[in-house]
């Protein structure tokens, strides 16, 4: 069984015991967090689409852990004007289990 769902403003596929990386959640380690807004739950054959979300469409994940990602150089650079200046960012993440999906 799997679902899309969104979160941070990103569509993202899982499945049962899958990890993966998304934006900041407000949630310690270890907590339990739902995600409502489930766009399509599929199984086989059996799909069910949301317009826009599925009605009673469920998907619980544990957070693993609160990390950031890889740093990103930005460079803005003026040719020919003596002038040029690096900086950096590097994007809070959260690393959540899916524990389990309901529909």
């Amino acid at each position: 069984m799997y679902a899309v769902i969104v979160t941070g403003g990103k569509q993202y596929r899982v499945a049962q015991g899958d990890t993966l990386l998304v934006e900041k959640l407000d949630a310690e380690e270890g907590a339990s967090i739902d995600f409502e807004n489930v766009l399509m739950v599929g199984e086989g054959d059996d799909v069910q689409i949301g317009a826009p979300y599925v009605a009673g469409g469920k998907v619980t994940a544990t957070v693993k852990a609160q990390t950031r990602g890889e740093k990103v150089r930005i460079m803005k650079f003026r040719r020919r004007k003596h002038h040029q200046k690096c900086t950096g960012h590097r994007q809070y993440l959260t690393q959540i289990e899916i524990t389990g999906i309901s529909a």
